[in-house]
């Protein structure tokens, strides 16, 4: 997986399944309502009509279901038509299996997601998360060719796809992507001194120089939490700020990430069988690097940069958007803010954590912050899942001009309520 180049297209063009496999996925009342000559031409002359109708009354999704339309290279897969309270409509979890455990093998392969135009950004996440990029095995090491994946979304909800939603997606991808292959790097090749690279190569990318200060510099100014922490590190602990500021900007968004690329658990020290899945520590400030970028990279292709619409839709609010890393390396020190006053620690270090920010910002500051606990969702077993990006480019979507990012975003929307009701209903809480 760590050599395929994913590639979203409005329409991944006509093949064979011999020279290209195809996997066909989606809810099953949204399978039946696609006309055939919307997917025909990836499955004839192999698949007939009748052998594509057949196999969708065939299916019993329980939760899911899947039946192959030619050998091995042709696939039609039915997601859940229903999901708890819990869970997305388009059941990005069960999407991401499928395609894991139906995609047929091969160096070009395609996907077509049938779907509402509403689970399209969801689904493209769900489907970058399948393709990891990080791998250590000797058969991958040696293998140079690169493996595509093209990704065409089908919408039955009779709206249109339009082509600039493409590069939303992309980004969006590869943010996941790319945090997703921080978090599963071990810390001998991911420790603070990779991770600051990683950071520059973003700042490279974007045209931003990061500002980082490191080491000693940490406690001669101020920042003595991240010093004492990561103080005994053969690496030292490093705070790294990424900034983007479009002219014309009248109010900050901050995202700060937490970065500890091997947690021993320091004076409580971890046990053999959760240390070793300690490296995943670093998914906070991995989070916010992939979503920097991708945010970053999509804003710049919007006239007027990162901003939000008014309720008169004049552009006339510009946001300068700055994202920190605050790192650790390995130490048996543990000054960190955590949980251990509590005897049931299931939610002990997140209410710390937040205590300890809503403090030290003050109880009385006017701001609007958010702490999130992202350190068992950024993996699922022993892979990383990219989770975070997704969540910040969809929770900040309104900040810009994006008309997906707009469409995912279910805070700050224009709303009808006063701004009393809005400050009482904490699920629309405005962050922009």
């Amino acid at each position: 997986m760590a050599n395929v180049v994913l590639e979203f297209k409005v329409s991944a063009g006509d093949s064979e399944p011999q020279s290209r496999p195809v996997l066909i996925l989606g809810q099953q009342n949204h399978l039946q309502d696609v006309c055939w000559s919307q997917i025909k031409g990836k499955l004839q002359p192999a698949v007939s009509k009748e052998t594509w109708k057949a196999a969708l009354g065939a299916l019993n999704p329980n939760p899911t279901d899947s039946c192959p339309l030619y050998l091995n290279q042709a696939v039609v897969a039915a997601l859940p038509s229903r999901v708890s309270r819990h869970n997305s409509p388009a059941s990005a979890h069960f999407l991401f299996r499928l395609i894991r455990s139906c995609l047929p093998g091969g160096n070009n392969r395609c996907i077509v997601v049938v779907c509402e135009r509403s689970d399209v950004f969801a689904s493209a996440c769900a489907i970058a998360r399948a393709f990891p990029l990080f791998t250590r095995r000797s058969a991958a090491s040696r293998r140079t060719e690169k493996k595509h994946v093209t990704v065409e979304f089908v919408v039955v909800d009779g709206l249109v796809f339009p082509f600039f939603f493409l590069q939303c997606l992309s980004n969006a991808a590869d943010g996941v992507r790319l945090a997703a292959r921080i978090v599963d790097t071990p810390c001998n090749e991911m420790n603070t001194d990779h991770f600051l690279d990683e950071i520059k190569a973003v700042g490279s990318d974007l045209g931003i120089t990061p500002v980082i200060i490191r080491g000693e510099e940490l406690k001669q100014r101020g920042f003595g939490g991240i010093y004492g922490v990561g103080k005994a590190a053969e690496h030292p602990p490093a705070l790294a700020v990424l900034s983007h500021t479009p002219d014309g900007a009248t109010q900050n968004i901050a995202w700060v990430g937490k970065g500890i690329v091997y947690d021993t658990g320091g004076l409580s020290i971890k046990g053999k069988t959760t240390m070793p899945g300690m490296k995943r520590d670093c998914g906070g400030a991995a989070a916010i690097l992939g979503a920097f970028k991708a945010t970053i990279k999509q804003v710049r292709q919007q006239p007027g940069g990162l901003y939000s619409n008014t309720a008169g839709g004049h552009r006339d609010h510009f946001f300068h958007h700055s994202a920190s890393f605050y790192l650790y390396s390995p130490t048996l020190q543990n000054l960190e803010f955590g949980g251990c006053f509590f005897q049931d620690r299931e939610n002990a270090q997140s209410s710390c954590a937040g205590l300890f920010i809503g403090s030290h910002l003050g109880f009385d500051w006017p701001g609007v912050w958010v702490h999130v606990d992202i350190a068992s969702p950024v993996h699922a077993g022993e892979r990383a899942t990219g989770f975070g990006v997704a969540l910040l480019m969809a929770l900040f979507g309104q900040a810009s001009d994006d008309s997906m990012l707009n469409q995912v975003s279910p805070l700050g929307a224009p709303s009808n309520k006063s701004e009393g009701q809005m400050e009482r209903d904490c699920k629309r809480r405005r962050l922009v």
